[in-house]
C-alpha cells in the first residue's frame, strides 16, 4: 500500500511536466512530418525528400544503434567534443527547420517584405531565413556557453521532430518491424547489459556529460569570463527536468538531480503516429488541421495511438517509481501505441491496407494526380 502512495509523485511539477511534454512533442513531430510531406507535394521539390525506411534499414538501426553505444560506453570522454560539435551543427539545422513555418505565417500575417539575399546556393535565401538562422545559431551558442536544461531541451526537441520529419515509415509491417526490434534493444540495453560489461551500459551513456569544447578552446587561448562558460553538456539527445523544479536546479549539478527522457522515446513512437496519421489524411482525403482532427475524433487512428502513448509513458514511469530502478520506456511505450492501432484497424478491416501501405502513394506520383 505504501509503494502505491508512492505513485502520487508522478502529481508533483516535474514528473507531470516531462509527461506533457513528451505526448506534445510526440503529437507535434507527427503533425510536422505530414505537413512536410504535402509542402514538398505542393512545391514539387523532392531535393530534400523524405527518406524511407525498407525492412533492411529497419532491422539494422538496433544494430547501428547497439555499436553506437558501445562506442559512447567505452570512448565517450575521447569524442564527446567531436560529438557536442557535431550536435550543434545538427541542432542548428533542425531548430531552423522546426521555426521556419511560424517565421512564414508571421510574415503572411503582418506582410512583411522578405527581398532574396542569396540565390548562389541550390534554393533561394530571403532575409527573413537569414535572421531565422541567425537567431538559431545564436540559441546553440547560448547553449554551448550555459548548458542550461531549458535550451538543452529546446535543442532536443528541435533534433526530435526534424528526424520524424525526414525518416519515415511506409506501412506497419516495417513499422512493427523496427518497434519490436527496438523494443528487445532497450529490454536488453537496461536490464541484461551489466551481466556483461559490468555496467548498465544505458544508464551510464546517458547519465554522462560530454566535455565542452568551447570552454576547452577558451581556456587554451586564456579568455576573459571563463568562469561563465560551463566545463560540462548534457548533449540534447534527451529531455531533462529538475526533480526541484520550481526551486531551479543551476546547471552543471549532478544529472541525478534530473528526470529524463531519451528522444527515441519520443521519435520512435512519433514515426508510429506520423504513419498513421498521414493514414487517416489519405483515407478522409480532407484537409488536416488541428480542428479536423478534433471533430473527427472517433475516425481516427492518431487519436488511439496518442493516448495510448500517453499510457504507456506513465506506465513506464509509475514503474520505474515502485521498483526503485530505471525502465526501458519502449517496453511499455511499443505495446501501447502499437497495440491499439493494430487491433482498431484489424476491426475496422484497415489492418491489410496498413500492413502492406498501399493506401501511401508515392509523392510525384501524388504531385501528377493533383496536376491533372
Amino acid at each position: 500500500m505504501e509503494s502505491l502512495w508512492n505513485l502520487l509523485y508522478l502529481l508533483e511539477p516535474a514528473p507531470a511536466t516531462l509527461i506533457v511534454t513528451a505526448v506534445s512533442v510526440t503529437f507535434a513531430s507527427a503533425f510536422r512530418a505530414l505537413n512536410y510531406g504535402k509542402e514538398m507535394e505542393r512545391n514539387r521539390d523532392f531535393s530534400e525528400a523524405s527518406i524511407t525506411l525498407d525492412s533492411s534499414q529497419a532491422l539494422m538501426i538496433p544494430v547501428v544503434s547497439s555499436c553506437s553505444l558501445l562506442l559512447m560506453f567505452y570512448l565517450f570522454s575521447s569524442v564527446s567534443q567531436l560529438l557536442t560539435a557535431f550536435t550543434a551543427i545538427a541542432s542548428v539545422s533542425s531548430l531552423f527547420f522546426w521555426l521556419s513555418p511560424y517565421a512564414m505565417y508571421v510574415k503572411s500575417q503582418f506582410g512583411l517584405s522578405d527581398p532574396f539575399v542569396s540565390r548562389c546556393c541550390s534554393k533561394s535565401f530571403t532575409r527573413i531565413q537569414a535572421l531565422l538562422l541567425v537567431a538559431c545559431a545564436t540559441t546553440v551558442v547560448a547553449w554551448l556557453i550555459s548548458g542550461h536544461w531549458l535550451l538543452n531541451n529546446l535543442l532536443g526537441i528541435s533534433i526530435c521532430i526534424a528526424f520524424v520529419s525526414h525518416v519515415r515509415l511506409p506501412n506497419i509491417r516495417i513499422c512493427a518491424m523496427l518497434l519490436v526490434c527496438l523494443f528487445v534493444y532497450d529490454i536488453f540495453w537496461v536490464f541484461f547489459s551489466e551481466r556483461f560489461f559490468g555496467a548498465n551500459v544505458m544508464v551510464t551513456v546517458a547519465t554522462q556529460q560530454a566535455s565542452n569544447p568551447v570552454h576547452t578552446v577558451a581556456d587554451s587561448l586564456n579568455l576573459p569570463g571563463l568562469q561563465l562558460i560551463t566545463k560540462k553538456l548534457e548533449l540534447p539527445v534527451k529531455i531533462v527536468f529538475p526533480r526541484n523544479l520550481l526551486g531551479g536546479v543551476v546547471p552543471g549539478v549532478s544529472a541525478s538531480d534530473f528526470m529524463m527522457l531519451g528522444l527515441g522515446d519520443m521519435a520512435i513512437p512519433a514515426m508510429l503516429l506520423a504513419l498513421v496519421l498521414c493514414f487517416d489524411h489519405r483515407k478522409s482525403r480532407e484537409v488536416v488541421s488541428l480542428y479536423d482532427l478534433k471533430s473527427s475524433k472517433g475516425h481516427k487512428y492518431i487519436w488511439y495511438a496518442l493516448p495510448g502513448y500517453a499510457i504507456g509513458l506513465v506506465s513506464a514511469l509509475a514503474a520505474g517509481v515502485l521498483t526503485h530502478s530505471p525502465q526501458p520506456a519502449l517496453l511499455y511505450l511499443v505495446p501501447s501505441t502499437l497495440g491499439p492501432v493494430i487491433f482498431m484497424s484489424w476491426r475496422r478491416k484497415d489492418l491489410a491496407e496498413l500492413w502492406e501501405g498501399s493506401a501511401v502513394s508515392n509523392p510525384v506520383e501524388k504531385s501528377h494526380e493533383i496536376e491533372i
